[in-house]
C-alpha cells in the first residue's frame, strides 16, 4: 500500500456566509502519522478534514495529496485515498442491511466474490458487530451505528483513514474498540487523523496532537509535549483541559504525564528513589 503525505500549505477557507473557518494554516502529515486534531468548535477542525478527500476546495492556498492538489481531482478519485467517517452517523448510513453499508463502499473500488466478503467480514469483526449482518443499521442505536460507519470506512481499506470524533456516545467498550482499530490501521502502515474532545483518547492512541484556535495551528507535538503544563495557557485558550493523568503529574511535581501509563511509570521511578 502506498500511503500519501498530506500537506496542507497556506490554506485559507472562507463559507459563504463570510465565516473564515481555516486562515493561512500550514500542516504537513507524514504517511504512517497517527495525529489527532483539537479544538474548541469552530476552530476548523471538521472544515481542514473534509478538504482531504474533496468535499472542501480551499479559497486559498494548497491542500496536497500525494504531492498532487486534491482541488483537481475528483471526490471520487480522493476516496480511494482518504476515507472519512463523519461524527453524525446518518450522515453516512443508508442502507437497509449491516452487510450492504459495509460493502458499497469497497464494491465501488472494484472488489468482489471472496475479496469483497473477507473485507466486510474483517471490517465487522475489528468493530464488535460480527453477526450483525442482516441488522438494519437503524436497529443498532447510536453508539453502533458509529461504529458501522467506521467499519465502512475500514473496509474500504484506504491509505489515510479520518475519523471525526469517533468516540463521543462510546461506552468504555466502544471507545477501546475505536483504539484497537486505530492501532491496527496504524500497524498496518496507514496514517490516522482523528479529531477528538476526548484528551484522554488523543494521549493514549495519538503519537501527535495538533491543536487549533480560529483556522490556525498554536501547538503541535507528541502529547508529552502539548499536555504539558507549560502548554496549559494556550490549551485554556481553546477551551481544553490536559488529561487528568497530566493535570495529576504537575500536582505531584513528576513532569509530563499525559496517559495514565505514563503517570504510573514516573510514580513507580519515584518510589525507586534512594532516601535522602
Amino acid at each position: 500500500m502506498s500511503v500519501p503525505e498530506i500537506r496542507l500549505e497556506g490554506v485559507t477557507f472562507v463559507y459563504p456566509s463570510g465565516v473564515v473557518a481555516l486562515d493561512g494554516l500550514d500542516l504537513i502529515v507524514k504517511p504512517g502519522e497517527r495525529v489527532a486534531l483539537v479544538g474548541q468548535n469552530g476552530s476548523g477542525k471538521t472544515t481542514l478534514v473534509r478538504h482531504l478527500n474533496g468535499l472542501l476546495r480551499p479559497t486559498g492556498g494548497r491542500v496536497l495529496v500525494g504531492g498532487e492538489p486534491a482541488a483537481g481531482r475528483a471526490v471520487a478519485e480522493l476516496a480511494r485515498l482518504v476515507g472519512l467517517v463523519f461524527q453524525d452517523p446518518s450522515r453516512q448510513i443508508f442502507a437497509g442491511s449491516v452487510a450492504g453499508e459495509v460493502e458499497f463502499g469497497p464494491r465501488n473500488l472494484g472488489l468482489r466474490g471472496a475479496e469483497l466478503q473477507v473485507a466486510v467480514d474483517a471490517a465487522l469483526d475489528r468493530v464488535g458487530l460480527a453477526g450483525e449482518a442482516r441488522t438494519n443499521p437503524y436497529d443498532l442505536g447510536e453508539s453502533r451505528r458509529k461504529l458501522l460507519a467506521m467499519a465502512s470506512v475500514l473496509a474500504m481499506n484506504t491509505p489515510v483513514l479520518v475519523l471525526d470524533e469517533p468516540t463521543t456516545g462510546q461506552d468504555l467498550r466502544g471507545v477501546a474498540i475505536v483504539s484497537s482499530a486505530v492501532e491496527a490501521a496504524a500497524a498496518e502502515g496507514r496514517t490516522v487523523i482523528a479529531i477528538s474532545h476526548d484528551m484522554e483518547f488523543v494521549a493514549e492512541t495519538f503519537d501527535r496532537v495538533v491543536v487549533l484556535r480560529s483556522g490556525r495551528v498554536i501547538l503541535d507535538g507528541p502529547p508529552a509535549a502539548v499536555f504539558g503544563e507549560a502548554t496549559w495557557e494556550a490549551l485554556a485558550s481553546t477551551y481544553l483541559e490536559p488529561p487528568a493523568a497530566a493535570r495529576a503529574g504537575a500536582r505531584l511535581g513528576l513532569g509530563s504525564t499525559p496517559t495514565a501509563a505514563a503517570l504510573v511509570a514516573a510514580l513507580s521511578g519515584l518510589g525507586q528513589r534512594p532516601a535522602q
